[in-house]
């Protein structure tokens, strides 16, 4: 939490087709009394209107890992939600990989015992694939909240919901 009480939600944001809405999820978390940080893939960055996310969070939208020395320009967060949530993110998380910061952070989160709640996006055929079956069970067992998978249909403030469960 940072000095003003105010509660740090880092949302992490990954390259599907709805992510330019991520300012759907960042309006109604702050609205709720969240002050919000973002963390988006690097294919995510062509998907987001960065400029507007700047304006409205007051942080630079991270998608690499800062230098050794460099400060952190995002406060530590009190819980993370992952919208939209890719099938290549969900797979790399749930086996450990940490191959960007975005999934470097969800790694970590386990450890750090924050609250993490992840709205899927993704194909109806991928979701059918055994793989993810076996990773959204790897991350219920860490303790992650997921929203239900409707084709078709994204709700950007389940996430924010299933914090709140």
């Amino acid at each position: 939490m940072r000095g003003d009480g105010k509660p740090v939600l880092c949302v992490v944001v990954c390259a599907a087709g709805v992510a330019g809405g991520v300012g759907e999820l960042i309006a109604a978390a702050q609205e709720k009394g969240w002050e919000v940080g973002v963390v988006a893939t690097p294919p995510a960055m062509g998907f987001i209107d960065e400029e507007g996310i700047v304006a409205r969070t007051g942080y630079p939208v991270r998608s690499a890992w800062r230098r050794p020395g460099d400060p952190r320009p995002l406060p530590e967060p009190d819980a993370i939600v992952v919208a939209p949530a890719t099938f290549n993110t969900i797979n790399k998380w749930a086996a450990g990989i940490s191959d960007t910061l975005a999934l470097g952070i969800l790694c970590e989160s386990y450890g750090w015992g924050v609250p993490v709640a992840v709205q899927p996006c993704l194909s109806a055929a991928q979701a059918v694939h055994p793989a993810y079956g076996e990773s959204l069970a790897t991350l219920r067992g860490m303790g992650v909240r997921i929203a239900e998978f409707v084709p078709g249909a994204y709700r950007w403030t389940r996430v924010l919901e299933l914090l709140e469960d």
